[in-house]
Parts: C-alpha cells; structure tokens; sequence
C-alpha cells in the first residue's frame, strides 16, 4: 500500500470463518479507495494490549467477533449503543480510540430491507437466545418501539437479565415455553447457534405464529435454515443472517474509509459464491 492508504481489520479468536474482509475489500475496490482490510487471529489474553497498539500495527480501526465485544467495550471509549447492549463491534480513532455497535442498524436495515413494513404491528416480539446477539437484538427492537419482547433462552438466569437490563418491556422465559410465546407475535429472531452447520436443529413451531409475522435467523451457514425454511412453508416472510452480516458492515466503513457504501445484490452474490450457497434474491 501507498502512504495515503488506509487498513482496518477484524480481530477476532478464531477469526478465518470471517466474510468480512471480503465485504469490505470489495467496497474498496469498487470505490477506488486505496486501502486494506484484514483477518488479526488474536487470543483474549492479548487482546487489549492489541487494541491499545491499533495504530502501531498500521489500522485506522477494526471490527471485532467472539469471544472480544465485551473486552472492546472495556478497552474504549463506547458510544451509548455500545453502553446500552453491553458489547462493542467497531473500533475507530477520533483523537482517542472509540467504540460503538453497529449490529444494532444492521439487524433492523436487514428486517427493512427483507421484510419492508415488518415493524408496522410490533406489539410482540419473540427472541430466541440470551447472549451478546441478543442484547443487541432487544435494544434494536425496543429502539422501534416493541411493546412486548419475550426472550427465551435455555438458562431462564440469562434471560431474565436482559429484563433486568433493557425494562419492563423485556419478559423472560423458559427454552420449554418457546413455542408457548409465539402466538400473537409478529416477530421471531433466533440469536443462537442452533440450526448452524454442524449444530443442532432449532425446533420451533411457527405454525403458532400469525400470517402477517417475520421470521428471522442471525444464522447464514447454511443461508436457509431449518427454521426459515419452516416459516417459508408457512407462508412467512424472512430475514436471513447474511444480509445482517452485510448490513452491519456499512458503518465501518464509512468511519474508516469515509464513503458509506451500498449493500448490492451483486454483493450478496459475492459471498453466497464464497459460502458455496444458490443464488437466491435479496428479499427471500
């Protein structure tokens, strides 16, 4: 690289399974904007020594993955997303090294771009999982207004702590009555690992759920789902965990690079080639 140009990167343990450097490394080159972006394998142990030393290493900034959001939070200056959900993703500089969470956006202009209109019934709200995900998932949803948000999670604990968290507009319960809360919901987010390549299945019967619901999945490997491909048979509408990964990924790279970027469908074909997934629209 020349002098003007700029790297970023995403940090992670492990970190190969990334789709982002190739998300924004496309972005770079279809902008012309001379610049990097890379995979930084860094175990938790050494994590805040490498972030403290970001631009010793060459990087205006980075993205962060498991099991790190929690260490970035306490190792920056977090916006009041960030503070809110309890985990940061993007890491920039602006005269000190500042924090925010942009999972946040990118679950809501996914559902938007999906599922246009999908918050106009928004009185319920069924989350499945009670981890970093699924925090971010509840502020984004409480952000549009949700006046009921049931989260179900396999240790009631972890559930009831979002509750704690987020108000009393956040109700736990059990991963038995998961199936229980889905009537009268008009959305239902799974924030788990289940139904991943080499995971379980996730069980759920979303044939409780209203015909006018959306079914969302944060998983995209494999890009259809057990679970959305039973809301599909039902009739549903879904969101997918792809165009999350991709929506999340617009604000970086405006921070660092300064051109906010376009989400394409050419995009999508791009990484559905890497991830050996059909072509399928934007909107499925």
């Amino acid at each position: 690289m020349n002098a003007s140009a700029r790297a970023a990167c995403i940090i992670g343990w492990p970190v190969e399974h990334s789709r982002s450097p190739l998300i924004h490394n496309y972005w770079l080159k279809k902008y012309r904007i001379p610049g990097d972006y890379r995979r930084e394998a860094v175990r938790p142990q050494e994590f805040r020594a490498f972030v403290e030393s970001l631009a010793e290493h060459g990087y205006v900034g980075a993205n962060v993955t498991v099991p790190h959001k929690e260490a970035a939070l306490a190792a920056s200056r977090p916006d009041d997303r960030a503070r809110a959900v309890g985990a940061a993703n993007t890491l920039w500089f602006d005269g000190v090294l500042r924090s925010t969470n942009t999972d946040v956006e990118g679950f809501l202009d996914n559902l938007d771009a999906s599922a246009p209109g999908w918050d106009g019934k928004l009185r319920k709200a069924v989350v499945l999982g009670g981890g970093g995900a699924a925090r971010a998932v509840v502020y984004a949803l409480l952000e549009r207004g949700a006046e009921q948000i049931v989260v179900a999670n396999r240790t009631l604990q972890r559930a009831a702590a979002l509750c704690e968290r987020f108000g009393a507009r956040v109700h736990p319960a059990g991963w038995e009555d998961r199936d229980a809360a889905l009537g009268e919901a008009a959305l239902v987010v799974n924030t788990t690992t289940l139904g991943m390549a080499g995971q379980p299945e996730l069980v759920v019967d979303v044939g409780r759920l209203p015909g006018h619901a959306v079914v969302a999945d944060l998983v995209y490997a494999p890009l259809v789902t057990p679970l959305t491909e039973s809301a599909r048979a039902c009739g549903l509408r879904t969101a997918d965990g792809l165009g999350m990964l991709m929506h999340q990924a617009v604000r970086g790279f405006l921070l660092w690079f300064g051109k906010k970027p376009e989400v394409t469908a050419e995009l999508r074909a791009l990484l559905e080639a890497d991830l050996d997934l059909p072509q399928t629209k934007p909107s499925e």
